[in-house]
């Protein structure tokens, strides 16, 4: 009898390659949005990121300037501003971990260019450190996805893990809300050890809460 050769063995996706595949959709998805659909989207999203209360009690609020296709955040960022609050916006650092500046309005973002990445929008004041986050009271996060666990995806930087290890080891327990389009918020998304859950998403049409729930070993 001849054996048939025996079927090679298919290892299932890691969570890395997981998170590759749905990132490519996802940017896919965010590049077919039209300029319109991304300033109603922006308008909307303002609007719905000040109704959270963790937005309203903050004193001191850590953001960021979108770029690309991610959802608008400059009406949002002028709006907290107006509202008293001390917007802390990211400088990207050599190594990929982020220093902090204060955002002074429109007129203080300066073009950055960093080699090999896209050029981003910073802002030009003394830079605090990347321990100035740890004070604030809410940090808004950029992302590409989180499923209804609260598990966030990120664009794979490591820019924001940085940050939130950082906020672990300082013990600083700001409230962590994702901003994003409507249709990112899944059903799962892939997870690693260091994944950490976020409290809240906003998209433009509403905001979805989260009970914190720690990774799974496995991921």
């Amino acid at each position: 009898m001849v054996e048939k050769p025996s079927q090679p063995h298919r290892n299932p996706a890691t969570p890395v390659a997981e998170k590759a595949t749905l990132r490519r959709e996802l940017l896919a998805a965010r590049r077919s949005l039209s300029p319109e659909a991304r300033r109603a989207a922006a308008l909307a999203l303002s609007r719905t990121a000040l109704e959270l209360p963790e937005l309203a009690d903050a004193q001191t609020v850590a953001a960021y300037v979108s770029v690309g296709g991610e959802p608008g955040t400059r009406e949002l960022l002028d709006a907290l501003r107006a509202a008293g609050k001390r917007v802390l916006l990211p400088l990207l650092l050599p190594d990929n971990d982020l220093d902090w500046a204060v955002y002074e309005g429109p007129d203080s973002l300066a073009e950055a260019a960093h080699p090999g990445k896209i050029r981003l929008l910073e802002p030009a004041g003394p830079p605090l450190g990347p321990d100035a986050v740890t004070g604030a009271d809410a940090v808004l996060l950029p992302g590409l996805a989180v499923d209804r666990r609260g598990m966030r995806l990120g664009r794979g930087g490591g820019s924001y893990d940085r940050v939130l290890e950082r906020l672990e080891r300082a013990g600083a327990r700001p409230a962590l809300v994702v901003l994003l389009h409507d249709e990112e918020v899944v059903a799962r998304v892939p997870e690693e050890p260091h994944d950490h859950p976020v409290q809240a998403v906003a998209t433009p049409s509403g905001v979805i809460r989260f009970r914190a729930v720690p990774p799974t070993a496995s991921a």
